[in-house]
């Protein structure tokens, strides 16, 4: 009986290697931190050329920050030179996100970088109460603040689940503010944070005891 007969680029393809292979799977799965796996942020240095390499073929750009210790996945954004070619579907997918999640997020990125400036620390600490205080402060006069109180646990559930805040292990009602939040909410941004909050403030006293959106 004949031997049989085996397609050649099964036998001449390389398999990659199987730190690549993990890498590229956590990172599909969402973002990688230094201080969570040592090893497998080694990893990442050692390999981020040719993790680059790969996702380019995906339409992503690798985001990796030594310094703060994170990196992650982001689409490549289209330029008009891109106009000819077919676009490529979403592989990270964009989430919208409600006004008052954006507040939240735009008061934390000011928390960091204030936080920053006083450079005692390297992990922003936040409790329950603290949080509510920053959004306090924004909140119109007569505004419902048990209301307030009641969905303060919406909105942190959702960042969390985003990625910018973790909650501390046996330790009830305590966040720490992910420094990722920095990729997100960059200088531009934040240079231009007064105006955004002023018109913060116009749209909260629009919405004033009106329904929260979603």
């Amino acid at each position: 009986m004949d031997e049989e007969e085996q397609p050649a680029d099964v036998a001449t393809s390389p398999a990659p290697p199987a730190d690549l292979s993990v890498l590229l799977i956590t990172l599909l799965k969402g973002v990688i931190y230094r201080d969570d796996d040592e090893r497998l942020w080694g990893m990442l240095l050692n390999l981020q050329t040719r993790v680059r390499d790969y996702v380019t073929v995906l339409g992503l750009d690798l985001v990796l920050d030594e310094a703060e210790g994170y990196a992650f996945l982001k689409s490549r954004a289209e330029s008009a030179d891109d106009e000819a070619t077919p676009k490529l579907p979403r592989l990270v997918a964009r989430r919208p996100l409600s006004f008052p999640v954006s507040l939240l997020l735009a008061l934390l990125r000011k928390k960091l970088a204030e936080f920053d400036a006083a450079g005692a620390e390297t992990r922003l600490i936040l409790s329950r109460e603290q949080v509510l205080d920053l959004l306090r402060v924004f909140m119109p006069e007569g505004s419902n603040e048990a209301r307030l109180i009641d969905q303060v646990d919406t909105h942190l559930n959702r960042i969390v689940e985003l990625g910018f805040m973790r909650r501390l292990r046996g330790q009830d009602g305590q966040f720490e503010v992910q420094r990722i939040l920095k990729a997100f909410v960059d200088a531009q941004w934040l240079a231009e944070f007064d105006a955004r909050l002023a018109a913060y403030r116009v749209q909260l006293q629009g919405a004033a005891g009106g329904p929260d959106e979603e």
